[in-house]
């Protein structure tokens, strides 16, 4: 019975506006309307609702899930893994550690600030670097979610699957970019625009020490970035049948 009432949830709730202009209307409060007339049924459990699909199993809602969720993170490790994934999105652009802004402002102050720029793109070349490793680990927690999971996350927030994600991959995320992102700050010069930078500014008097770990910064603005997008993506497979690109997705989705 709980099959049933998933399929018709994500069937029916979409065909009820995968048609009209109201194609961003919330999947989730359609299926409520839908459950109530699926308890309203007759004894055979049987509703006379036009557009219904009673074929749909558990398996193919659950294909369904990790289909979408399997293209929603790809696009995304694809589009932040391209140069100026990071360094040209002013929504998840990496700036300079908070350790390095009395650096900048000082260095400014000389006509010097170049240096701190330089380094500032060098943080978000390392990062788009390091953004496709995210891929395998993704792909793999998404195989490993079972039909519990995929419950959770149907009756969840628009993020729920992201967030899934996020508590699955985090830690191996971190484990994996770690010595990844140290070789590419050395590949693109970022440490030597560190040291330029860093030289230049302990030249000038009485300025303060400063220091920061550039590795641990960007990984952690790096996830977050990923994350952010990873969480659109989400949001907008649920409500935009455009998104829907699969047959699969397009017959449990209703598109």
């Amino acid at each position: 019975m709980l099959a049933k009432i998933l399929s018709y949830l994500l069937t029916a709730s979409i065909l009820t506006f995968g048609s009209t202009s109201s194609a961003y209307a919330n999947w989730f409060e359609k299926g409520a309307d839908v459950l109530k007339g699926i308890q309203g049924s007759d004894n055979n459990g049987q509703n006379n609702r036009p557009g219904l699909n009673s074929e749909l199993g558990t398996d193919e809602i659950q294909q369904a899930f990790k289909q979408a969720l399997s293209q929603g993170t790809e696009t995304i490790v694809n589009q932040l893994g391209a140069k100026d994934g990071f360094n040209a999105d002013p929504q998840i652009h990496i700036p300079l550690p908070k350790s390095l802004k009395k650096v900048q402002s000082t260095l400014d102050q000389f006509g010097m600030g170049d240096y701190m720029s330089d380094l500032e793109t060098k943080l978000n070349r390392a990062a788009e670097a390091a953004t496709p490793q995210a891929k395998a680990l993704f792909i793999n927690a998404i195989k490993d979610m079972s039909f519990e999971d995929i419950q959770k996350i149907y009756k969840g927030p628009k993020d729920s699957a992201t967030q899934y994600l996020k508590e699955k991959t985090s830690p191996q995320l971190k484990q994996q970019m770690a010595p990844i992102i140290d070789n590419t700050l050395n590949e693109v010069g970022a440490l030597k625009a560190y040291d330029k930078a860093i030289k230049k500014y302990k030249d000038l008097p009485f300025v303060p020490n400063v220091k920061a770990d550039l590795q641990q910064h960007v990984i952690d603005e790096g996830l977050d970035g990923m994350f952010h997008y990873i969480a659109k993506e989400e949001a907008a497979i649920r409500e935009n049948p455009v998104k829907q690109t699969t047959n699969l997705l397009k017959k449990v989705f209703g598109n």
